[in-house]
């Protein structure tokens, strides 16, 4: 029997391409394992052999070169069908072929011709100088149907029917990469083909109802989306509509912020479609919706002890974000807040003044209102974006902050995080960014908003909800309840 398992010599290593010594195991410039060197498997050989005209009525030798090379392309010793026990891929048995192999030849071999006793670089006899070289590599039969120049492939085609149905068949109940359009995506949110990450449900999302729309995005230089929002719309006792929108900001130093803003989200807008349609008062409404936002998010920081043992500090850290919450019913439109997202009024003629509606859970706002520095002076400093208020466990006290206006004309109620205000921080720059079809288009004015944020450099969470508000002009100031 051949030496099968004897390791060919190499020329160069395949780690650094220095050439070793003889006898070496190991690369004695990289360390590179020598004997580790993987065999190039032998059922599609991509060497060009030499094989002796056939005679006539014979067959040219079809077997595909059973010796192998390395990197070094130093030829391994011969092997012939004979020797190594098996079957072709017809079932037949390996050593029967051969000798039917010999016997077509004998012709050949008679005439003084050298016959091949086995496939491979050497061959019996020498090949005619007039020898073609013929290249093993499973080509279709030429003149067949499925003859198309081309060379088989290791691993399925992927221009073939097949190759696509069995590319779909792993994603079957799963999600389908977005980068190989293959591969199934695993729990962790990677393709087991290809490696991509995939991007989150939440790095944008998108939704219109009705009048209302929301648009929140990741940014550029977070890693998740944090921010939440929900969009509604219910009934009155006397059938007139109520328009909700819910934003909230989780806090980036809390544990588990992005499920804390989508729990509070979440809850205060159960909230108010639940206490809405039984004639609740809707400024009532919001601050009960606050209220068990706030309860949503102290939840999370209840989890069994198990849960707690790979965070030694999680209890010392509870989830924690903002709410900002908006509800347009019948002629009033009531905000409520928490924390430092806003709500901006923009009316829809540019040449009246606009207003922002909310006052910011701020050191920078607690600066201002102490007089201790001017507005300019304070957002300016590094401390300006510490808040005051929150919705969490850890959180000091709840303070809920509620206002009711009455509006005298059609306007956009604007709602948003500071990582919308950061690029439009004033009311006359959000309403200059808010394009003006917004009140007619408030999904695209929504995604125009997000834009303008990403433009400015997205280094925050962007989440904004438009509420096109239309009322009657009726001539009077617009009336307002601060709580």
């Amino acid at each position: 029997m051949s030496q099968s398992h004897q390791q060919p010599a190499l020329s160069k290593c395949p780690g650094c391409d220095e050439p070793p010594a003889a006898g070496d195991l190991f690369c004695g410039a990289c360390g590179y394992d020598l004997s580790a060197v993987p065999a190039r498997p032998g059922d599609r050989p991509t060497m060009a052999i030499t094989v002796p005209p056939a005679s006539s009525g014979s067959e040219a030798v079809r077997w595909p070169a059973a010796a192998e090379t390395d990197s070094s392309d130093v030829p391994a010793p011969v092997h012939r069908p004979s020797d190594l026990p098996g079957t072709d891929s017809g079932g037949r048995p390996l050593a029967e072929q051969e000798q039917q192999r010999e016997q077509a030849q004998e012709p050949s071999a008679a005439a003084g011709q050298g016959a091949p006793v086995g496939p491979g670089p050497e061959l019996v006899g020498g090949p005619e100088p007039s020898a073609a070289p013929v290249r093993h590599d499973d080509r279709a039969e030429p003149g067949g149907a499925e003859h198309s120049g081309d060379f088989a492939l290791a691993a399925p085609d992927p221009r073939t029917a097949e190759h696509t149905a069995a590319a779909a068949a792993p994603a079957a109940g799963g999600k389908v990469c977005v980068a190989c359009r293959s591969g199934r995506v695993d729990p962790d949110g990677y393709c087991e083909n290809c490696g991509h990450a995939q991007p989150r449900e939440r790095d944008h999302m998108e939704r219109e109802l009705g009048s209302v729309a929301a648009v929140s995005d990741r940014g550029l230089r977070h890693h998740r989306n944090e921010d939440s929002f929900a969009v509604s719309s219910t009934a009155l006792p006397d059938g007139s509509p109520a328009v909700v929108a819910i934003v909230c900001d989780g806090v980036s130093s809390a544990s588990r912020p992005d499920e804390a803003s989508a729990a509070a989200a979440n809850a205060a807008n159960e909230s108010l479609l639940a206490s809405l349609p039984r004639g609740t008062h809707p400024q009532q409404a919001m601050h009960e919706a606050i209220v068990a936002a706030s309860e949503a998010v102290n939840a999370l920081a209840q989890e069994p002890a198990g849960a707690m043992e790979h965070d030694a500090h999680r209890h010392q850290n509870a989830p924690a974000c903002t709410l900002v919450g908006a509800v347009m019913a019948g002629e009033l439109l009531i905000v409520g807040w928490v924390g430092d997202s806003r709500v901006y009024w923009v009316p829809e003629d540019r040449s009246r003044p606009t207003a922002r509606l909310t006052e910011d859970d701020s050191w920078a706002a607690q600066m201002v209102a102490a007089g201790l520095m001017n507005e300019a002076e304070a957002y300016a400093d590094e401390r300006a974006h510490a808040i005051t208020g929150w919705l969490g466990a850890d959180a000091y006290e709840l303070e809920p902050h509620t206002a009711a206006f009455k509006p005298d004309r059609p306007g956009l109620v604007v709602v948003c995080t500071d990582g919308l205000w950061n690029y439009a921080e004033s009311a006359e720059e959000m309403a200059a960014a808010v394009p003006a079809d917004a009140q007619e288009h408030p999904l695209r004015g929504a995604q125009v908003l997000v834009g303008h944020a990403l433009d400015g450099g997205g280094h925050d969470n962007v989440t904004v909800a438009l509420l096109p508000f239309a009322v009657r002009p009726q001539g009077a100031g617009s009336a307002c309840e601060t709580v």
